[in-house]
């Protein structure tokens, strides 16, 4: 059976915590609304604190959560804001940094336990950099629990100075599934086609055309793979600042690439792909990896950030920023049919060993119920 809160088991009032958002991006916005979801559930009164927009587009509201609209961390009003809706929280919840030094900001002089998730690492240069560094010591000083959803990051508060700091377990949300059985058989074939990949392999890669992302480096291998017979395609699906020179290079340089933009059938992609390539400089817990590894696509990443906890031996891992080994690793993989399915079966058990959503809010739980316990005098 599940905990309940440690109010409720003593007959006392529920206990009550804010959730602090906020931008919200994807990733812990799904992962707020999950958790609002199952501690509701468990007799928990939840307030999200974030824009209204996240609330139109994340329905914290409609999974029985109170929503507070709190403005970004550029509005001068959002720590007032957030200060108020915290007056008679038991424990406040910040995720992500920003989120987490408003609330540090806004509990100040409060007794309020304030528990922090840092879902990713916040990267910046110069100034920035410094700054961001300065937030991270005083978050990690002032929360009672850092929760890192990677390794990496829990060592990181660690070395920052929090005084508790420990591996989450998060799950991700709503995770897109691949089609299965006779759909897959249609929209195989036909999305090959599509992208001009009948009768050669097909590469797939996802994520925001950013300097993160390591399409540079992508691009750099590519250029091994034409000596194949045949060539292999690279698809790139999403969009952002790096479109122009990326085009540009594929042109210059006539690389079997294809950008195709933002897409809402990453599924169906994965489904038709022969690999999955992630190739950024650092991931928390990617969201192409787990869905390759469910959708039992051979995938390819950097071992960079929370990915290799993540994907175990269920993937071949290359160094960031090495293109020959990520050259190398794809034309030994397209060549060694044995090893990709071996690599479908670990990675279907691999997805299989992830936390569930209700362990998720059971690890959380749990933390809660030990920073509002009452203490023996």
């Amino acid at each position: 059976m599940s905990p309940v809160s440690s109010n409720a088991s003593h007959g006392q009032s529920p206990l009550r915590t804010v959730q602090v958002l906020g931008g919200g991006n994807a990733g812990s916005s799904a992962h707020v609304r999950s958790l609002a979801a199952g501690l509701v559930a468990r007799g928990v009164r939840v307030t999200v604190c974030a824009p209204a927009e996240a609330d139109r587009a994340y329905g914290f509201s409609g999974v029985g959560a109170d929503h507070v609209h709190v403005p970004r961390s550029s509005d001068p009003g959002s720590v007032a804001a957030l200060r108020a809706a915290c007056t008679d929280a038991d424990l406040v919840h910040a995720h992500g940094l920003h989120a987490s030094f408003r609330a540090v900001l806004a509990l100040s002089g409060r007794r309020t336990p304030l528990v922090v998730t840092w879902h990713s690492r916040a990267e910046a240069e110069g100034a920035r950099a410094h700054l961001l560094r300065m937030l991270e010591r005083r978050v990690a000083r002032t929360a009672a629990v850092v929760l890192g959803t990677t390794s990496d990051l829990v060592d990181r508060a660690r070395r920052t100075g929090a005084r508790d700091a420990r591996l989450a377990a998060v799950t991700l949300p709503g995770l897109r599934r691949p089609p299965e059985g006779d759909e897959t058989d249609r929209q195989r074939p036909k999305l090959r086609a599509e992208l001009g990949a009948m009768g050669r392999p097909l590469l797939v890669a996802v994520g925001s055309l950013d300097r993160q992302r390591g399409y540079d480096v992508l691009l750099d291998a590519a250029r091994a793979w034409c000596r194949l017979d045949p060539v292999p395609l690279l698809v790139i699906a999403g969009e952002g600042p790096l479109r122009p020179v990326l085009q540009r290079r594929i042109e210059d340089e006539e690389l079997p690439v294809r950008l195709l933009g933002a897409r809402d059938d990453v599924p169906h992609l994965l489904a038709a792909a022969d690999l999955a390539l992630l190739t950024s400089s650092w991931e928390s817990r990617s969201v192409l990896a787990q869905e390759a590894l469910h959708a039992g696509v051979p995938l390819v990443a950097t071992a960079v950030g929370g990915v290799p906890d993540l994907v175990g031996d269920a993937a071949a891992l290359v160094p960031y920023g090495d293109a020959v080994a990520l050259a190398d690793t794809v034309l030994r993989l397209l060549g060694d049919p044995e090893r990709r399915e071996e690599l479908r079966e670990k990675g279907t058990r691999q997805a299989a060993s992830w936390p569930t959503e209700d362990e998720t809010v059971t690890q959380v739980l749990s933390v809660y119920d030990e920073l509002t316990q009452p203490r023996p005098l």
